[in-house]
C-alpha cells in the first residue's frame, strides 16, 4: 500500500476508534447511569482525538511497519495512549476543576491500547500463520540459542516469504535453555544431539551462530554437524561483527580454514606498529599469495611507502588497485614495480632509490614437481634471486629482511625444499657477517588457498564432478591459513636480531585424504557422488613434513606460538661453488650437488 493511503487509512481508523472508545467506556462502566454529562463525553471525546494524534506522530505510530511489529512497538502504542488520555484528563480537570467519569477514563485507556494496538499487530498475526510460505524453504536449525542466535531467528521468521530458511529449533549447551523456547522456536537439546535432532526434525540445514568461538571449539561442532546430511554454514566472527565489516545475518559458508582446530596466531599489535608504522617497506613476489596478504596486513599499520616488487605485471597491478581502493584515505605512497629477483641490479637499483628500512623476500619458485623437472630455475629464483635481494638490503644499510621459508626446507628429499634451505643458509651468513641489517627466515607448513596449494585443486576437481586425487591415504601436511602466514611474517620482524628462522607453532598435522573429505562434505556432496582417489606419491614428495629438526630448535617459545631455530655458520664457499657452476649441471647432477650442501650442513650442526 502507498504511503498517504496507509497514513489515511490509519488515522482514519485511529480517529474512529478514540471518538468512540469513552462512549463504550461509559456505557461499560456506568451501565445503569440514566444520565450521562453528554457534553463533558463530547469534550473529552474531542480532547482524546487532537491529543492522540498528537502523541502518534510523536512516537510515530504512522511510520512503522507494522508487518514486523515486536515489543518496541508496543511501547510506543502505549505512551501514546497514556500521554494522551492523561491529558484529556487534565482538560476536564480545567474546564470542571474535577476529573469527570475517572473509570471510564481508564477504560477508555485500556480500549485504545486494545483496539489500536489490535488493529497493527492482527496484520502480524494474518501474516505469520496464513501468507507465510514454507514449501520451499528449509527447515533449519539454529546452533546457539543466544543473542546472535535469536537476532538470526527473528530475522528469518520476519523475512518469511524471501529467506531460503525456515528456522525450526535451536541447540544449546546451556542447561538453563533447554527445554526453553524462543521466538516460539523449542531449544532441543545440547550440540552432541545435533545428529539426533536433525534426524528427528527432518533438518536440511544447520545455521553456526555463536560468533565468539575459538577454532578449537568450531572445530569440535561443526565434526559434529558433519555427521548429518545438512548443509553448514555459520555467522561471522566476532572480530568483523565488532569492526561493522558484516553483520550477524551475512552467513557464510564454513570454509576448510575452519577445521584446523587451532587458534590462530595473536600479534603484538605495539610492537608492529612501533616498527611499521611510517616506514617505507619493500615486498617482492607482492602479487602472490603470501607477498599480497603480507601487504595488506602491512597496509593496516600506515607504512609511509610500501614498494610491490613481482615479477608478474597482472598480478601487481591486482594487488596495486586493491591497495588503493581499500586504503586510499591514508597517506601511504604506494609504488608498483615490475622486477625479477634474478636481475641483480635491477633490485640493486630498486633498493637504492627508494631505501626501504623492512624489506620481506615472499618471491620463490615453491611448486615441488615442476622444480623437480626445472632444477635450474628453482635455483635461479629460489637461491640466486634470494641472494641479490638479501645483498642489496646490505648494501643500503636496510633495517630488517624477513625472508619467508617453508618446512620443506627440513630433511629436503626435493629440489624445492633443497634451494629454499640454502635460501636461508644464504639469509643465515648474511646475517653473520652484516653490521647493519638484520637477517631472518621464517618458516612455516602448507598455505590453504594459496597458488598451487591443494584446496583449490581439490574445489576445481569437485565442480567438475570428481574425482579428487589425493597421493597416499597416510599423508600427512601441517596447514595455516594466508593470514596466519602472513601474520608470522610481520612478528617476525619484531622479534628479530639477526640468523634466526622463527616457525610457527602450527599444532597437529592434518591427513591431506581427511582434508579432501571434509572440502567434499563443505561443498554439500557426498563420497558416492564425488570419489577419492589415489594417484601415489609424486618425484621428490615426502610422506611426513617436519618445520624443524629436533638438533634445530630451541624448547622454549620466543614469542606465543613461535618457536626459534639455533644459528649456524655456514660454508659461504659452498654456496658461491655452486652458483658459479649451476649451469652446467645436469638435472640430476644439480640436485645433488644441493643436497650435498643440506646435508653437509645437517653434519656440521650434528656434530656441535
Amino acid at each position: 500500500m502507498a504511503y498517504r493511503k496507509r497514513l489515511t487509512s490509519l488515522v482514519l481508523l485511529d480517529s474512529l476508534i478514540v471518538s468512540t472508545a469513552i462512549f463504550i467506556a461509559s456505557w461499560i462502566v456506568y451501565p445503569y447511569m440514566d444520565v450521562l454529562h453528554w457534553d463533558a463525553l463530547i469534550i473529552s471525546s474531542i480532547a482524546l482525538l487532537i491529543f492522540h494524534q498528537l502523541f502518534a506522530f510523536k512516537y510515530k505510530l504512522y511510520h512503522k511497519v507494522w508487518a514486523y511489529a515486536s515489543v518496541g512497538e508496543l511501547v510506543a502504542i502505549v505512551n501514546a495512549v497514556t500521554f494522551s488520555i492523561v491529558s484529556a484528563g487534565i482538560v476536564q480537570f480545567l474546564i470542571n476543576d474535577f476529573i469527570l467519569y475517572t473509570r471510564a477514563l481508564f477504560v477508555t485507556w485500556l480500549l485504545h491500547i486494545i483496539l489500536i494496538g489490535g488493529s497493527r499487530f492482527i496484520w502480524r498475526v494474518y501474516r505469520d500463520r496464513y501468507i507465510k510460505n514454507t514449501t520451499n524453504q528449509k527447515r533449519t536449525l539454529i546452533v546457539g540459542a543466544g543473542s546472535a542466535g535469536a537476532m538470526i531467528a527473528r530475522q528469518l521468521i520476519n523475512e518469511c516469504n524471501r529467506a531460503e530458511l525456515n528456522p525450526v529449533a535451536f541447540v544449546d549447551d546451556d542447561a538453563a535453555k533447554q527445554k526453553m523456547q524462543l521466538y516460539n522456536l523449542p531449544v532441543a537439546g545440547a550440540v552432541k544431539d545435533i545428529p539426533r535432532v536433525v534426524q528427528l526434525l527432518n533438518i536440511e540445514h544447520i545455521v553456526i551462530a555463536i560468533p565468539s568461538l575459538g577454532n578449537g571449539e568450531l572445530h569440535n561442532i561443526i565434526v559434529t554437524c558433519n555427521k548429518t546430511n545438512a548443509k553448514v554454514q555459520m555467522i561471522p566472527k566476532i572480530e568483523d561483527l565488532m569492526t561493522g565489516k558484516l553483520s550477524v545475518s551475512h552467513l557464510k559458508n564454513v570454509e576448510v580454514e575452519d577445521l584446523l582446530g587451532r587458534e590462530p596466531v595473536k600479534l603484538d599489535i605495539n610492537k608492529i606498529s612501533e616498527y611499521v608504522t611510517g616506514k617505507t617497506v619493500m615486498v617482492t613476489g607482492a602479487g602472490g599469495s603470501i607477498g599480497s596478504e603480507i601487504c595488506r596486513q602491512i597496509m593496516s599499520f600506515t607504512p609511509g611507502k610500501i614498494i610491490l616488487v613481482g615479477h608478474g605485471e597482472f598480478s601487481i597491478y591486482t594487488i596495486d588497485i586493491e591497495l588503493r581502493q581499500k586504503f586510499g584515505n591514508r597517506d601511504i605512497e604506494i609504488v608498483p614495480i615490475i622486477a625479477d629477483v634474478q636481475d641483480r641490479g635491477r633490485i640493486f637499483d630498486i633498493v637504492e632509490k627508494h631505501q626501504p628500512e623492512i624489506i620481506y623476500h615472499a618471491a620463490a619458485h615453491k611448486h615441488v614437481p615442476l622444480m623437480e623437472d626445472n632444477p635450474h630455475e628453482a635455483v635461479k629464483n629460489n637461491i640466486i634471486g634470494t641472494k641479490n635481494v638479501a645483498e642489496a638490503a646490505d648494501a643500503y644499510r636496510v633495517n630488517k629482511f624477513v625472508m619467508v621459508s617453508t618446512d620443506k626446507a627440513v630433511n629436503p628429499t626435493n629440489v624445492m625444499g633443497a634451494t629454499k634451505r640454502v635460501a636461508e643458509m644464504v639469509v643465515q651468513e648474511l646475517a653473520q657477517r652484516s653490521r647493519t641489517t638484520d637477517f631472518v627466515a621464517v618458516r612455516f607448513g602448507n598455505v590453504l588457498g594459496s597458488r598451487g596449494s591443494v584446496i583449490p585443486l581439490f574445489k576445481k576437481q569437485i565442480e567438475q564432478g570428481g574425482p579428487v586425487t589425493v597421493t597416499h591415504p597416510d599423508m600427512t601436511r601441517y596447514f595455516m591459513t594466508i593470514p596466519e602466514a602472513s601474520r608470522l611474517v610481520i612478528q617476525a620482524g619484531t622479534l628479530a636480531r639477526g640468523g634466526e628462522i622463527f616457525v610457527l607453532d602450527m599444532g597437529e598435522p592434518v591427513k591431506i585424504v581427511n582434508l579432501a573429505r571434509n572440502l567434499i562434505k563443505l561443498s554439500g556432496y557426498t563420497e558416492d557422488e564425488i570419489p577419492i582417489e589415489f594417484s601415489g606419491i609424486r618425484p621428490g614428495e615426502k610422506m611426513y613434513e617436519e618445520l624443524l629438526g629436533e638438533d634445530e630448535v630451541y624448547p622454549d617459545q620466543v614469542y606465543e606460538k613461535i618457536y626459534v631455530g639455533k644459528k649456524i655458520e655456514v660454508e659461504a664457499g659452498l654456496i658461491l661453488n655452486l652458483i658459479d657452476q649451476f649451469e652446467g649441471y645436469s638435472p640430476e647432477c644439480l640436485k645433488e650437488e644441493l643436497m650435498k650442501i643440506v646435508y653437509k650442513e645437517k653434519t656440521l650442526l650434528a656434530a656441535k
